[in-house]
């Protein structure tokens, strides 16, 4: 499984698949599990959103797992959207 990727939406409120408040990804590597979410620069940094939503702690939000094809549409929307803020 090392090199398998698992995406997934961020869900707050009033949010639909198709526009979540953010994105998330579970990278599998020979040293174990990667969390990251996607920043306003575009670029991936370590977050524990996927470990506390496992783990049903109470951030707001609720994630969706999603294709990687879902996630790079995601990541073109917030390219666009977060290039205008």
């Amino acid at each position: 499984m090392t090199g398998n990727i698992v995406y997934y939406a961020i869900l707050r409120d009033g949010d639909t698949p198709d526009q979540p408040s953010g994105l998330a990804r579970r990278t599998f590597t020979a040293q174990g599990r990667l969390d990251e979410s996607l920043r306003r620069d575009l670029s991936w940094a370590r977050d524990s959103a996927i470990y506390e939503w496992e783990r049903g702690e109470e951030m707001g939000a609720r994630l969706i797992e999603i294709s990687e094809a879902e996630a790079a549409e995601l990541i073109e929307q917030f390219r666009v959207k977060w290039s205008g803020s």
